[in-house]
């Protein structure tokens, strides 16, 4: 039998503008997005009313997109972006980020799959798109320039932007009316039904798809991950110091748009956002701007615990990491909650939850891995390979119902049918136990299960006993097919002082040690100067499993290559 979260709360049905500005609260002046790098720019919730004012007008009024349409954004982090989000999603049409590292050949694509009908470009990133536009025939008369740091433009051309517009020209004489502009009223039946975000995700299985997100979706997921970040903390939140958060987490993904974009605007936390990731960079923000709060994935948990530069700087003021997007060991959990003296707190989710449906409440310090309950208002169950529902510590693939859950799949049926059950419960190919008391873990992912001799092997099991080793900076673990058998194999970085001293043998023999026989690395360790992971902190297993076919076939081809 399903099971239900012990939570319930209320959540409005109505425009995700409604929700971020109620109606009879006038917007603060209070700096609200701040750009890390030069914190004297910045934007008030004022500000940002009056900017997603404009851009409401201009798809409305000057434009004439037609609601329901995709607005593509291609942008690094930047204050813009929020703007954009808010401003395209609550006029009625749809919100579709795209990543800023993406090629020609992939800004194409996602031009082709959206159906977009206009595009706001930063100018680092214009001739990647008008190339892409190219391609597709996407006119260029619909491309407009976007600023990289300020949220507005200078409303002129700039040199080097081939003929593009900034988007704010379309604004020249119309500023007082689209000050003026209000979004649509949406009743609860459209807000339910009417998209507001396409982020792209390749669900369970095949390429990525675009994921259809309500604004009844959003409103829901910041409420519920709201309700459970304040759970079981002994002070209430009046009474607290307040927090500052560091927007790092990419902008055209979930997890960012979540945390950094509506949940910062409903908490008026104030956020500094960063441009682009690099390490040295966010622990320099963190001890700037004396950032309390961050939402992350294991990758910068692993850099925190192992990298040397975390001694440089003062961290002393962050309290509460939030870690999703990935598995994560206990053993990680706890050691870098032990070295900086914080709370580490497990969330789990994924594109298709708008961003999650799991949560260990805020105010715990949690040490067993666990993912914790069920999000408020929802329901999981742990299914068996051949559908039947798994009792406590057995495991199973979460499928989840909830007021957060997806339409489905933009213009992909097919997908959408098969990703749903015949109760409307969502398969999300992660897989998990539960124990009596409505606990989670996350074990693995259903599709990147090694088989051994029978046995399912857990890539993240091997990967977070790796990562105990002393050596070991970051590691990924993938099925190494030979003849009619798959074997485990690791790819390995190593930390810089261990470079030259330990071999991969050395790896093999470690780990032999410490797992039973069929999971031993039977594939062999491979070093890598880095394992490759998305901007949200998931292993990429497609390159992985790429890697391992073609040593796969080196191995097979001479005799010095036989493991």
């Amino acid at each position: 039998m399903p099971q239900q979260s012990p939570f319930t709360i209320s959540i409005p049905s109505t425009n995700i503008l409604s929700y971020v500005f109620p109606s009879k609260s006038p917007a603060s002046n209070e700096p609200l997005y701040i750009s890390a790098s030069n914190p004297t720019t910045f934007l008030s919730p004022a500000q940002l009313l009056q900017q997603i004012k404009r851009v409401g007008h201009t798809l409305t009024t000057t434009l004439s997109i037609p609601t329901q349409s995709v607005a593509l954004v291609i942008s690094y982090n930047s204050l813009s972006v929020p703007v954009f989000y808010l401003g395209i999603a609550g006029s009625g049409r749809i919100f579709s980020g795209v990543n800023p590292a993406y090629g020609v050949k992939e800004i194409t694509w996602q031009i082709k799959d959206t159906q977009a009908k206009v595009i706001f470009v930063e100018k680092d990133l214009l001739s990647r798109t008008l190339e892409a536009c190219k391609e597709v025939g996407f006119p260029r008369e619909k491309v407009f320039l976007v600023s990289d740091v300020e949220g507005h433009g200078n409303g002129s051309e700039e040199e080097g932007s081939n003929g593009v517009k900034d988007w704010t020209t379309l604004l020249k004489g119309q500023e007082k009316e689209a000050d003026k502009w209000e979004w649509p009223h949406m009743s609860e039946e459209d807000a339910k039904t009417n998209t507001a975000v396409l982020n792209y995700s390749s669900g369970t299985t095949g390429l990525p798809k675009g994921v259809m997100i309500t604004h009844t979706n959003v409103i829901a997921n910041v409420a519920q991950s709201l309700y459970m970040r304040e759970l079981s903390h002994s002070t209430p939140k009046h009474q607290r110091d307040p927090e500052h958060w560091l927007g790092f987490l990419p902008l055209y993904h979930a997890y960012g748009q979540l945390w950094s974009i509506v949940a910062a605007a409903k908490t008026l936390t104030p956020t500094y956002f960063m441009r682009q990731f690099s390490f040295p960079d966010f622990l320099a923000n963190i001890e700037r701007h004396r950032i309390s709060h961050i939402q992350t994935a294991p990758p910068v948990l692993v850099m925190l615990a192992k990298r040397p530069e975390t001694e440089k700087y003062d961290l002393s003021s962050l309290c509460n990491i939030l870690c999703g997007a990935a598995p994560l060991s206990k053993e990680l959990q706890n050691e870098v909650s032990d070295r900086f003296g914080l709370k580490v707190v497990q969330t789990w989710g994924m594109t298709e939850v708008t961003c999650s449906s799991l949560h260990v409440p805020g105010g715990l310090d949690e040490r067993s891995g666990s993912v914790g309950y069920i999000d408020p208002n929802c329901s999981i169950k742990l299914v068996d390979d051949s559908g039947e529902e798994v009792g406590e510590g057995e495991r199973g693939e979460i499928l989840v119902k909830g007021p957060n859950i997806c339409l489905g799949y933009w213009r992909n049926e097919k997908a959408t049918k098969e990703t749903f059950d015949e109760e409307g419960y969502l398969r999300t190919g992660d897989v998990a136990v539960r124990d009596q008391k409505g606990w989670y873990w996350i074990v693995d992912r259903k599709k990147e299960l090694i088989k051994v001799k029978g046995y399912q092997v857990p890539p993240a099991e091997l990967e977070a006993a790796l990562l105990e080793n002393e050596a070991v900076a970051d590691a990924a673990v993938v099925g190494l097919q030979m003849e009619h058998e798959e074997r485990p194999r690791a790819y390995v970085a190593l930390k810089d002082e261990a470079k030259g001293k330990i071999s991969e043998k050395d790896i093999e023999e470690w780990m032999a040690q410490r797992v039973a026989k069929h999971k031993r690395l039977t594939g062999g360790v491979a070093f890598v100067e880095e394992v490759p992971k998305s901007p949200s902190g998931k292993i990429q297993r497609k390159i992985m499993k790429e890697w391992a076919l073609e040593d796969a076939k080196k191995m097979k081809e001479g005799p010095k290559a036989k493991l």
